[in-house]
């Protein structure tokens, strides 16, 4: 009957018996298997199940201690479905289009998003929020290339160009200031091609730098951390702007302070700053 059996299914008899013995092994791997992601499954819903393999890695071996390889986190994420919550490309994305009388800059950066020292790149844009029964509001970011810190933000209902004037008077109030030669980096959007932002740059003391047009890759690290937030923060349930500010300020609190990143050497960004002001 196993010979039967074996020709029927297409299993040769040597390689039946070989996994009839190997059982006991198979049980003991699918009970450490079933220990081993309990911890995991405990941090994927902690997180709102929109962490990946890497960033459960991180936060295992800062905040429990447990070192464990982040294939393996992957094989267990898989075997047990924990399918990570990733947002979409939008094809259809706009970018606002300047005006003859605004003036872009030159791409200074050209992509070289690390430097080895802080405080000395900056990355700006603005992205939409949705909140309450549909309502739009607009957050201003500027980040530090080099440590991925928010160093300056501001959420407002309007997409005035009080906003970047007021997200970069928050970005001249940071603590130890910046590096003597810092440069900061945006598309050619309407607000950063307007004449008297680029003169406000100037009085900060900062560069100009701009992507090529259309090209959304020249500042990826920035357009990166808006699909991140918008994946992380449940901002639609907000019902009232008080509201959804405060949830934009303790998510980028949070980033800065608890987000371990693999390209950070597995350090937070505030960690990271640390580590190459005392090197």
């Amino acid at each position: 009957m196993i010979s039967y059996l074996c020709a029927f299914t297409g299993v040769s008899r040597s390689g039946y018996y070989a996994w009839l013995k190997c059982r006991t092994k198979r049980e003991w791997k699918n009970t450490k298997d079933e220990q081993d992601v309990t911890l995991i499954r405990t941090i994927f819903q902690q997180e709102d199940e929109k962490v990946g393999a890497l960033q459960i890695k991180m936060i295992l071996e800062n905040d429990y201690e447990v070192i464990m390889n982040h294939k393996k986190i992957r094989r267990l994420m898989r075997k047990f479905h924990l399918v990570t919550k990733i947002r979409r490309a939008n094809p259809y994305k706009r970018m606002m289009k300047a005006t003859q009388e605004h003036r872009t800059c030159p791409n200074l950066l050209n992509r070289q998003f690390k430097q080895e020292k802080p405080r000395l790149v900056f990355l700006t844009d603005i992205t939409y929020i949705y909140y309450g029964k549909g309502q739009k509001a607009y957050l201003s970011c500027v980040k530090d290339s080099t440590t991925n810190e928010i160093v300056a933000h501001h959420v407002s209902t309007s997409l005035g160009m009080k906003m970047v004037y007021r997200t970069l008077e928050k970005l001249k109030l940071i603590e130890g200031g910046f590096h003597p030669e810092a440069l900061i980096h945006s598309d050619q959007g309407f607000h950063y091609t307007h004449p008297y932002f680029q003169q406000k740059v100037r009085e900060a003391g900062l560069q100009q730098s701009m992507s090529r047009k259309g090209n959304c890759w020249d500042n990826a690290p920035m357009e990166s951390f808006f699909g991140h937030f918008k994946d992380r923060v449940n901002h639609k349930a907000c019902r009232k702007l008080k509201e959804l500010k405060k949830k934009v300020d303790h998510y980028i609190q949070r980033y800065n302070h608890q987000r371990y990143q693999w390209g950070l050497n597995k350090m937070t960004p505030v960690q990271y700053r640390g580590h190459l002001l005392a090197a």
